[in-house]
């Protein structure tokens, strides 16, 4: 029974730190945009954005990490020959890099804070997609083990969630001209109905 308890608190990890890597990454966006905005709504925004970020990180990411790690220690102490494994070997690998993400995170919270952070909301964007892959690189692992088939259904999911990170980035490229366009609009009232013709 310890097996499935360990694995069902595992799940929870699981769901609750990506989530939280997820929601995290996306603050910093709005953080980083916060930057165009005119003041008081500037200092406002960087200011509620920055106490979200402590609070999520803190509260729910973070936890969720630990949680997952001590879980799959559980996981391990139950099943100590799996260590053997070369699909658990490069999954381990692909968490390591997680851990490494998260921490990364943390840096680039503290720079946010600090007014020393020069990345864009885009970049921020592009930098959101690394959970994902990870992700999905972890899940399949665990799920096929060593059987992880390689025929072209694989290929073809490969190419649908590349397809969907790539409409994503193109949606928030058109987002943003299409609010500097706007922008740019109400700053010259002349380019709007030049614009019209």
């Amino acid at each position: 029974m310890a097996y499935y308890w360990f694995k069902a608190f595992h799940l929870i990890g699981v769901v609750v730190w990506f989530a939280g890597l997820f929601y995290l990454v996306r603050l910093f966006v709005y953080h980083a945009e916060a930057e165009q905005e005119p003041e008081p709504a500037r200092s406002i925004l960087k200011k509620q954005y920055e106490l979200m970020e402590k609070r999520l990180y803190g509260i729910i990411t973070t936890p969720g990490m630990l949680v997952t790690v001590a879980m799959a220690i559980g996981l391990i102490s139950t099943e100590p020959a799996i260590l053997k494994s070369t699909w658990l070997h490069i999954k381990l690998t692909f968490v390591v890099l997680l851990l490494g993400y998260h921490h990364f995170c943390k840096r680039i919270m503290k720079k946010l804070a600090a007014g020393e952070c020069n990345w864009t909301g885009q970049q921020f964007r592009a930098l959101n997609e690394a959970p994902t892959i990870l992700l999905v690189l972890i899940v399949l692992l665990a799920v096929f083990k060593n059987n992880l088939p390689l025929d072209l259904t694989t290929w073809l999911i490969v190419a649908l969630v590349v397809s969907m990170v790539a409409s994503i980035q193109l949606y928030a490229k058109k987002r943003r001209k299409d609010k500097e366009k706007l922008a740019q609009m109400d700053q010259n009232p002349g380019f709007a109905s030049s614009v019209g013709e």
